[in-house]
């Protein structure tokens, strides 16, 4: 299995070598990781004790009765192995995230679609382990039918933004200060259309940033600062399909998600919060069903973690990024 996915990530990456080379980004390699189960699909990424973790829900399809989170664990990137298989009697587990505690713990993030009849439609999720095998038993999160998307840690505190899954529709930051008890902070967010899915981080001075998905009309950029209860919101101009956000060690942010124009593809841009503009730096091997990508910079290269069905089944891919070495901001400034 192993040699035939390596052989396959060659492919691949031979055959967008052309299409790369005049984009502001380089892709160095791509490989296909992990087909095992009828739909893979859903990634995050981390790096956690001079290992990489990968997590995606493995189900019968895009939506399946049946959803599970793999957790993918490797020593170099090349070759991985499966370290835990997170599952539920009563739900469908759904959108893995993976962050670390303050306290140097693995946490793992999902909602489950509630098998009916059920008092709710979906419930969120948490979970710890201390070596990504064992993982805690499934700790509710957050209020039910509020789909609290990630898990991100900032001054010892966790934060997450929920979605509603039913009517009336809405998005709201939630906080937690012991892991487990989430209470919504400040009002639900003032936007317009269907927000849901979002990116989320803390920048140096505490500054919270959030790329917000929101179908219609396109994604949002909001920005608050402690206590997160009043946020500023720029429209981005183009939708954002299963959005994630980093900032690197020189200052520059990445966003990476769902293209839409053209048909679905994985594509990574260059955020520029100042204007409220995303700038394209590459386009991943993918298509069709697509996109949720994990991202890590490490060792002086982004990494992506995504799945995509361009290659007929829903599969998991690993892919190692050059970026630019300077801002393409400077060049498209005035």
């Amino acid at each position: 299995m192993k040699s035939l996915l390596s052989i396959l990530g060659l492919v691949v990456l031979a055959t967008v070598a052309s299409a790369d080379e005049t984009s502001p980004a380089k892709i160095l390699d791509v490989k296909k990781i992990w087909d095992e189960a009828p739909h893979n699909a859903f990634t995050d990424l981390i790096r956690f004790k001079d290992q990489w973790y990968c997590v995606f829900r493995e189900g019968g399809g895009h939506v399946s009765k049946v959803g599970s989170l793999r957790v993918l664990r490797s020593d170099d990137g090349k070759n991985w192995e499966s370290a835990a298989l997170v599952t539920s009697d009563t739900a469908d587990l759904r959108d893995a995230k993976i962050s670390v505690t303050p306290d140097g713990k693995l946490c793992l993030a999902g909602a489950g679609a509630l098998h009916q009849p059920a008092s709710a439609k979906h419930q969120s999720y948490i979970w710890y382990s201390d070596d990504g095998e064992k993982w805690s038993e499934a700790i509710p999160i957050g209020d039910p039918n509020f789909w609290i998307w990630r898990v991100t840690w900032h001054d010892g505190n966790a934060y997450g933004v929920g979605y509603s899954t039913v009517e009336p529709r809405a998005a709201r930051l939630y906080k937690s200060e012991d892991g487990k008890t989430f209470q919504q902070v400040g009002d639900n967010f003032d936007v317009e259309g269907y927000a849901n899915e979002t990116g989320l981080i803390f920048l140096e001075d505490g500054t919270a940033m959030c790329l917000l998905r929101r179908d219609p009309p396109s994604a949002l950029l909001g920005t608050a600062k402690a206590p997160y209860t009043d946020w500023t919101w720029k429209d981005l101009g183009i939708r954002v399909g299963g959005p994630e956000i980093i900032q690197l060690a020189d200052g520059r942010f990445i966003a990476a998600g769902r293209k839409y124009p053209g048909g679905a593809k994985t594509t990574i841009w260059e955020l520029d919060p100042k204007h409220g503009k995303l700038h394209e730096l590459v386009t991943l091997p993918s298509g069709g069903d697509t996109s949720y990508p994990g991202l890590v910079e490490y060792d002086g290269k982004l990494w992506v973690s995504y799945y995509s069905s361009h290659e007929g089944k829903t599969s998991i891919y690993f892919a190692e990024v050059q970026l630019p070495e300077k801002s393409v901001l400077e060049d498209s400034a005035g």
